[in-house]
């Protein structure tokens, strides 16, 4: 009998990152399901982080459940995210998340936007 092992998600969310999700979901549109993360072709490196509000799952998208809502992943962008961290950092001027993403071989200047 062959046993089968539940494949890792493709990016791993901080408790920061969870906590936010669920802040998000919290005041979300009432038709919203969940929060999606995609990688949207954009700035200076090619592609952008872009994180919204879903109304509707799609059929590849990755669905992540979190204690405080779900998280789904734009089957598209999977590939370029795999194996990466996503964190919510919050300092005195600025607030957001932040990718650790070991696919991303560049970043523009400005951090807008990564190269894989």
């Amino acid at each position: 009998m062959t046993t089968l092992r539940q494949r890792p998600a493709a990016v791993i969310l901080t408790p920061a990152a969870e906590a936010r999700i669920a802040e998000l979901m919290a005041k979300a549109p009432a038709d919203a399901i969940g929060v999606k993360l995609s990688t949207p072709r954009r700035g200076c490196s090619g592609l952008a982080y872009s994180v919204d509000y879903v109304t509707e799952e799609a059929k590849f998208d990755e669905k992540i459940i979190t204690p405080g809502g779900t998280f789904y992943i734009d089957g598209g962008s999977v590939l370029y995210l795999v194996g990466s961290t996503m964190d919510w950092v919050e300092d005195d001027f600025t607030a957001g998340f932040v990718f650790a993403n070991p696919n991303a071989k560049g970043a523009c200047g400005c951090g807008e936007s990564f190269m894989v």
